[in-house]
């Protein structure tokens, strides 16, 4: 859903990311309970935003052997693969390109790196000890947000959170409409996707539901979701922090 800046704009797979679709209808919603989510800290570890540095750098360069010495060279995964695209044959490196599409189009796949270097919290991964991922997800109550989804018969595909306090809502997708309210840390009904109506006619906007039941619209890179992908990161003794998996978005 990743009205998010940057990151999530690129992928489709993620619910702000993907084509905009056709004009819909402003109907009324239901009103529902919010769960407040708290978004996480940045991460304390200042080798952490030094190696995001070196990411961005590389992703500005475009040069894959600068890419493959931030990649550790064993044990890399790739979660969610649903296209079975990781072949435990190729270099670590490799399996990364292929996981984030580096070269696809004008080099998307290097853009969304770039993005991956600005998440600044990390997550640690439950399932793989000593292995952090990005970007973090916000913290909630879920058994609240389990009865959310009950009362309103959805999933948490359906629902995105502000990536900050107070995002304006706009009664249409462009940047001058009026506001019809602001967006409170809250988990917020996510409708779809609907082109900008002014001179970015290329953006997509994020159709929502307020608790109230009200319709409007969020302007990209504000919105991200629980699905987004993610970079995963291994910090060695020796060697620092490395690349070291991916988890796929959706």
């Amino acid at each position: 859903m990743h009205i998010r800046p940057a990151l999530f704009a690129i992928v489709a797979a993620s619910l702000v990311a993907g084509p905009a679709v056709a004009q819909l209808p402003s109907e009324p919603t239901t009103p529902y309970a919010p769960v407040a989510v708290t978004l996480p800290a940045p991460s304390a570890d200042p080798s952490f935003a030094t190696f995001r540095t070196a990411i961005a750098a590389v992703a500005k360069a475009r040069i894959y052997a600068d890419l493959e010495a931030l990649v550790q060279p064993q044990g890399f995964f790739w979660d969610r693969d649903f296209g079975n695209g990781f072949d435990p044959k190729k270099p670590s490196v490799d399996n990364l390109a292929m996981a984030i599409e580096l070269e696809r189009g004008s080099g998307m796949g290097w853009e969304k790196l770039a993005h991956f270097a600005e998440e600044k919290a990390f997550e640690s991964l439950d399932s793989r000890p000593g292995v952090v991922c990005a970007p973090a997800p916000p913290a909630y109550d879920a058994i609240e947000f389990s009865k959310l989804l009950n009362a309103t018969y959805t999933t948490a595909a359906d629902w995105a959170y502000p990536l900050a306090d107070g995002v304006p809502v706009r009664d249409a997708p462009r940047a001058n409409a009026p506001a019809i309210g602001k967006l409170a840390l809250q988990f917020v009904r996510h409708l779809g996707l609907q082109r900008a109506g002014d001179t970015n006619a290329g953006t997509s906007w994020a159709r929502t539901a307020l608790p109230d039941g009200k319709i409007g619209y969020v302007e990209p890179g504000h919105l991200s979701s629980l699905a987004v992908e993610r970079l995963c990161y291994v910090k060695d003794m020796v060697a620092g922090w490395r690349i070291t998996g991916y988890i796929g978005g959706g």
